[in-house]
């Protein structure tokens, strides 16, 4: 869809995001020290430019939040036009990175810095609007912002009090406002808009003097120079406004791919995933353009970009659009402009600030023991500056990771059985080697012990000290096994053929030795013959003792599945394999065909509907899935036995196959033939297999118990589809797909591996 023929969806997100973006331009501009224009300037590049360049189709970009206080610092140590010109130099740089490839690597900063940086700046520059807010005009740093702060709360400012408080309380209660108005209210004007709009209307209905946004006429406006200043300090300026422009742009664009997955899944339009690359490009590109034409840095922003995907966009029309908009704004609405109290946009930039400190982030840092992390980083941006905390945040994640190596947690039980186990949680380097030798050493002689690793690194010294215990161990007449992380043995000799928990036999080491010869039965092949218990002895070896407790739980509070998993007896379709499950999650039947046989028929199979019927009135299982898979012998057995006809004397198979005739009838009469994703069907084994599985769908929902749940809205039938070749699942939706197919026609969608949480959004 191309920007100058825009679907009507994109026309109403571009209107919801304008409205959004310019007090947001504003508001920073003002909070930067810059001319308001400068903000509607890069807003208007951040649409135009990087909305057609970008790689990121619904991202919005503009002057961005994060970058707030580096653009500050930089016009007050060289002034306005020189900091115009690093915004250009530094969209250069940006374009070279591109052409490197180097995007995800901006990506492999440790998150806990990332949001640290971001909490660091949000607090600077609400220190600074408050200020603002008070009725007075903020310090050159934080640290001056937070000394001079008593002093401003004895004696503020009344009428820019009054204004900042209606700001933030219209922001704050905006989207709560209840009822079918609200509602209406909410959808139509957003909070940011609404917040400012109350702030000047106070203002002018009360005749409250007050400063107001001042925008000087557009022949005046200031352009860039050349940049004059000590190099080095010119330099780090233009790499700290890569480094936080690109990285802030790079993951505002992955946050957009997570949202349109999520929107996705909930029957909205199919988005293409960002290129991360060309993202950073048609970055580049938008800070070289709103430098030489005096705008401020510019980056993605996830506030503009988030509000773009609710709006209902569907293509980069959206964000081209709000640029123009941008445009416009910037031409005809100056006298409206000029009408906002600074107080008001203080207020709106001072939230933003206080909502980049994140509780979601902090959440997510703590769960990876990285709060030290993020808060040596936050604190440092917010003493010292941007680059210097970045630093620190660096030099303390490093510390962790070395603190984390070197701190080994060595613990040992004894089961009722008798059975030692010594437990190694962290990484196994030299460090440890004395800790473990003595708790190795507290072992009995002859006793069955088990070493259980939990770590992803063992150097060498740790291997031998290891080894050299279990070989002493075991000619002391013990038993010694050293279990890693994924349950594979680690030995010596064991170790060039690890066998996993879930592997094929061919590829079974333990499986290749075969029985003792006097247990073989005369005319086998012993290895062949009994690979099976050598499987299970590897399960009782190797992966059992991590499952007896869960075991035993389920052994004792009973099985509770949620899913009902149909799926075909082939013996490639590992359904606990495709789906990550383990036991107690799914309850399966499996049969030839992954076949459902109509209730009430003559030839029904009373197996299939008992399994049915326990499922969804004893287990009250909430899904049920009819899963089918590429090659399937049965589905080709079915389409021969059209070309072969009718067989006197049917085999039991033949017998079973008819079931699977209405899915024949189906895909002979062309209608309502399912696909997968926009590739045409391989062949007419294929699409039996395919329309399958939409047949037996249906033959579930003629069972009374499902047809009862379905109806109550407590059980949901999916449709499944496994491709063998491809290890790839696809999970059946209707109309999906960014194609055209026949109105109707069912699609089977790949299952993507993107992350199922909710993303993390940055404000900006």
């Amino acid at each position: 869809m191309s920007a100058c023929a825009p679907r009507r969806a994109d026309v109403s997100a571009s209107v919801s995001v304008f409205l959004i973006a310019l007090p947001f331009a504003l508001g920073i501009a003002l909070a930067t020290g810059a001319p308001l224009q400068a903000g509607l300037v890069a807003a208007a590049v951040g649409g135009l430019v990087a909305g057609s360049l970008g790689g990121s189709p619904l991202q919005v970009s503009g002057p961005a939040a994060g970058l707030t206080v580096i653009t500050a610092e930089l016009i007050q140590q060289y002034g306005w036009r020189t900091t115009c010109a690093i915004t250009a130099l530094a969209g250069l740089t940006q374009l070279a990175l591109s052409a490197l490839r180097t995007a995800r690597s901006a990506l492999a900063v440790s998150p806990a810095i990332v949001h640290g940086m971001l909490a660091g700046i949000g607090v600077t520059i609400a220190l600074a609007q408050l200020h603002i807010v008070l009725g007075g005009s903020p310090e050159s740093s934080a640290v001056a912002n937070l000394e001079a702060l008593p002093a401003q709360l004895a004696s503020p400012g009344g009428a820019d009090l009054m204004v900042g408080a209606v700001t933030v309380g219209a922001l704050l209660l905006w989207p709560r406002m209840p009822g079918r108005l609200g509602g209406t209210l909410r959808r139509a004007v957003p909070a940011a808009l609404a917040a400012v709009v109350l702030g000047t209307l106070l203002a002018r209905v009360g005749g409250l003097r007050l400063e107001q946004a001042d925008l000087p006429s557009w022949s005046s406006h200031t352009l860039p120079e050349l940049p004059d200043g000590p190099v080095l300090g010119l330099l780090a300026a233009v790499l700290t406004v890569t480094l936080v422009a690109s990285v802030e742009s790079l993951l505002s664009a992955v946050a957009m791919d997570k949202l349109t997955a999520v929107r996705q899944r909930s029957g909205g339009p199919r988005v293409a995933r960002a290129d991360l690359d060309r993202e950073l490009r048609g970055q580049g590109m938008a800070n070289v353009v709103s430098g030489l034409l005096g705008g401020l840095p510019v980056a993605g922003g996830a506030v503009r970009s988030s509000a773009n995907v609710a709006a209902g966009a569907v293509s980069r029309a959206s964000t081209v659009l709000h640029g123009c908009w941008m445009v416009l704004a910037a031409g005809l609405l100056v006298g409206v402009i000029e009408l906002i109290p600074l107080a008001a946009l203080a207020a709106l930039v001072m939230v933003v600030g206080i909502r980049m400190v994140n509780v979601g982030h902090i959440r997510s840092v703590a769960r990876h023991r990285e709060v030290i992390v993020y808060a040596a980083t936050g604190v440092g941006v917010t003493l010292l500056g941007v680059l210097e905390g970045v630093g620190i945040g660096v030099a303390v994640a490093v510390g962790v990771a070395l603190h984390r190596l070197t701190h080994t947690r060595i613990e040992l039980e004894r089961s009722a059985d008798g059975t030692h186990q010594v437990r190694v949680r962290g990484q196994l380097t030299f460090l440890a080697v004395p800790r473990l030798s003595r708790v190795l050493g507290q072992i009995p002689e002859r006793a069955v012990a088990i070493v259980e690793l939990d770590g992803t690194f063992m150097d060498h010294a740790a291997y031998e000290a290891l080894h050299d215990w279990r070989t002493a161990h075991v000619a002391q007449g013990g038993e010694g096994e050293i279990i890693g992380r994924s349950g594979q043995r680690i030995g010596k000799r064991e170790r060039a053929h690890d066998c996993h928990p879930w592997q094929p036999w061919h590829n079974h080491a333990c499986t290749a030795a075969g029985p003792p010869a006097a247990s073989v039965p005369e005319g086998t092949d012993g290895p062949e013959h009994d690979q099976l218990l050598s499987g299970v002895r590897n399960f009782q070896r190797t992966t059992a003792p991590f499952m007896r407790r869960e075991l035993a739980r389920l052994a004792d509070e009973g099985q509770r599945p949620s899913q009902l998993f149909l799926a075909c007896a082939d013996s490639r379709l590992v359904t606990s394999m495709i789906t990550s499950s383990g036991p107690g999650d799914l309850f399966t039947v499996r049969n030839v065909g992954n076949l459902v046989p109509l209730p009430g028929t003559e030839s029904a199979d009373h197996s299939v509907a008992a399994a049915i019927e326990y499922a969804v009135d004893v287990l009250r299982v909430r899904t049920i899935t009819v899963c089918g898979h590429s090659g399937c012998g049965a589905m080709y057995a079915l389409h021969r036995s059209r070309e072969k006809g009718p067989v006197e004397h049917p085999s039991s198979l033949e017998r079973w196959l008819r079931h699977g005739r209405p899915s024949l009838d189906r895909v002979a009469a062309g209608t309502d033939v399912p696909r997968l994703d926009q590739r045409p069907t391989a062949d007419v084994q294929e699409a039996l297999a395919l329309a399958n599985v939409m047949q037996q769908l249906e033959h579930l929902a003629r069972h009374d118990c499902v047809a009862r749940r379905v109806a109550d809205g407590t059980l949901a039938l999916r449709g499944m589809y496994f491709h063998v070749g491809e290890a790839q699942a696809y999970v059946l939706e209707s109309g999906g797909g960014t194609a055209e197919p026949p109105a109707g026609a069912p699609v089977f969608v790949a299952v993507r591996p993107e992350a199922e949480a909710a993303p993390q959004i940055i404000p900006g």
